[in-house]
């Protein structure tokens, strides 16, 4: 299962880097149909980085990883409650859905509940 949990750091780590650095044009968009500000989106933003490196250093530190993991989900639970509130298509919902998942399951892993 540590095996595994490891891939999943990595695939949320790079998935939100992906994401905010090379499709950050997308993010901006996103955030004025949320009705969110520019100070918001860049904290977002430098939070989810910050939060994908320290996923990417738990494989080396494992003390990193129950913080990082959690909190990533719960920005993976505000980005479903941001889709809800504009009404977005389901297609929209899935990435944040499965980020969300695969930081609860590196969490569960770590504190071996899983």
């Amino acid at each position: 299962m540590e095996k595994i949990a490891i891939y999943c750091q990595l695939i949320i780590a790079i998935s939100v880097i992906n994401v905010w650095v090379f499709r950050y044009d997308n993010i901006v968009k996103e955030f004025v149909q949320y009705g969110l500000s520019d100070l918001i989106r860049n904290i977002v933003g430098a939070t989810k980085i910050s939060l994908s490196t320290l996923l990417i250093v738990g494989i080396f530190y494992e003390k990193v990883v129950l913080a990082s993991s959690l909190l990533m989900a719960f920005l993976m639970i505000c980005a479903q409650i941001a889709h809800v509130s504009v009404k977005n298509p389901i297609v929209k919902y899935i990435p944040s859905f499965i980020l969300l998942f695969l930081s609860l399951f590196v969490a569960g892993v770590n504190q071996g509940i899983i």
